[in-house]
């Protein structure tokens, strides 16, 4: 099989079906993902965001309202599974959508750092995440937590398989 490379520096454009299916498989098949409240706000190649609304189950600390580190940490192992969602749907564009949805069922995380920078509390929270490697078993990423006003909460940094 003749592989096309897409060129470096050229941005890649996925396919409204290639975009909906991982919404999909983010933000509804993986149903802890929708217990968290995950909505996808975007999905590029190179950069994934999403966000998340408190709610009362999401509480960690009822005297301050602060939300839960568990949800944080497991928000940010999700995004950078996103993240390598994404890497993997740019780096096999020569596939039909399906065969790229596909290719997610053997991802799984193999190594996560969280940092908790600060207290997480407010009405929603902003996360980013981006794959650093990914190579042909493994795929290194790091994810930012934020507050809805750009200030930073917490890190992440993760290793997933992906063959």
């Amino acid at each position: 099989m003749t592989r096309i490379i897409h060129p470096p520096g050229t941005p890649v454009t996925f396919e409204p079906d290639f975009i909906a299916g991982v919404r999909e498989i983010f933000e509804e098949r993986i149903v802890f993902n929708r217990v968290l409240g995950l909505q996808v706000t975007g999905i590029a190649a190179d950069r994934v965001t999403a966000r998340i609304a408190m709610r009362p189950e999401l509480v960690g600390h009822f005297a301050y309202n602060r939300l839960h580190g568990g949800v944080i940490s497991a928000a940010l192992d999700a995004m950078g599974g996103l993240a390598v969602m994404a890497a993997i749907g740019a780096r096999h564009l020569d596939e039909p959508v399906p065969q790229r949805l596909q290719r997610f069922a053997k991802l799984g995380t193999i190594d996560l750092r969280i940092d908790y920078l600060r207290p997480a509390i407010g009405e929603g929270f902003l996360l980013e995440a981006e794959v650093l490697r990914l190579g042909s078993r493994v795929a290194s990423t790091r994810m930012a937590f934020q507050g809805l006003d750009g200030r930073l909460l917490a890190t992440g940094a993760a290793a997933y398989i992906v063959s």
